[in-house]
């Protein structure tokens, strides 16, 4: 079992957007793929995602680019796992690749029934893997304080 997943491949003419470059919906589903796939992996059963975060688009991806996308678990709580991802593109006469986007997305192992199921815990071995989970931390107790501060508003809207 492992705690990363890559997907590689090229950006199609049916990813472009109407400025020619990849639309960031088309970007925003390979995350998602990518991340599920490092997610299920991990915990070894289906996955729902419930957070995608702090997305950030550098740069725009060209159309036939060679697209890599990286996706790594930071942190595991209960029957959550947060999963970083970086995506990079490059032409393919290029020899390195340039990062072009980044974010946290977080799933929720479930069972066959749709219910939150425990999921094993991951462990940082790197100081890198180490800073990363603290990170992922910081995150997860921003979005509880968030919810718990919105809660108001909610309410609100929902009887109007």
């Amino acid at each position: 079992m492992t705690n990363k997943t890559t997907f590689q491949f090229i950006s199609e003419p049916t990813d472009v957007n109407f400025g020619g470059k990849v639309h960031g919906g088309a970007v925003m589903k390979w995350i998602d793929q990518t991340a599920y796939a490092c997610a299920s992996s991990w915990s070894e059963s289906y996955c729902v995602t419930v957070y995608v975060g702090g997305i950030r688009f550098y740069k725009p991806i060209n159309i036939g680019d060679l697209v890599k996308i990286d996706a790594s678990v930071i942190y595991t709580r209960k029957t959550s796992i947060h999963i970083a991802v970086d995506v990079f593109s490059k032409k393919v006469t290029d020899p390195n690749y340039e990062k072009k986007t980044h974010c946290v997305i977080v799933f929720v192992a479930v069972d066959d029934h749709g219910n939150p199921t425990p999921t094993k815990k991951w462990i940082p071995k790197t100081e890198r893997e180490k800073n990363l989970e603290s990170c992922a931390i910081k995150l997860n107790d921003l979005r509880a304080q968030i919810a718990e501060e919105m809660k108001p508003f909610i309410a609100a809207d929902a009887t109007e």
